[in-house]
């Protein structure tokens, strides 16, 4: 598959993605977020599948603890 091709499947379907969200919550997309760019940067770095989902969990973990709420830990 060519780059032009992959680059406009993934656009797509982040866009499709993404008009589900209008109801969830700031953390909600902060994870969402964090996990697609955890993604991308472990499949960038070794191309793996399994570097992949680890790069995705750790991603979404990041982008969850940087979404929280200030007021929920006072």
């Amino acid at each position: 598959m060519s780059i032009s091709k992959l680059l406009f499947t993934g656009i797509l379907l982040s866009t499709l993605g993404l008009s589900g969200c209008s109801n969830m919550s700031h953390q909600d997309k902060t994870t969402a977020g964090g996990a697609v760019i955890g993604g991308a940067a472990g499949h960038l770095l070794c191309g793996g599948v399994l570097c992949t989902g680890v790069g995705a969990a750790v991603g979404g973990v990041i982008g969850h603890e940087v979404g929280k709420d200030d007021k929920k830990k006072k």
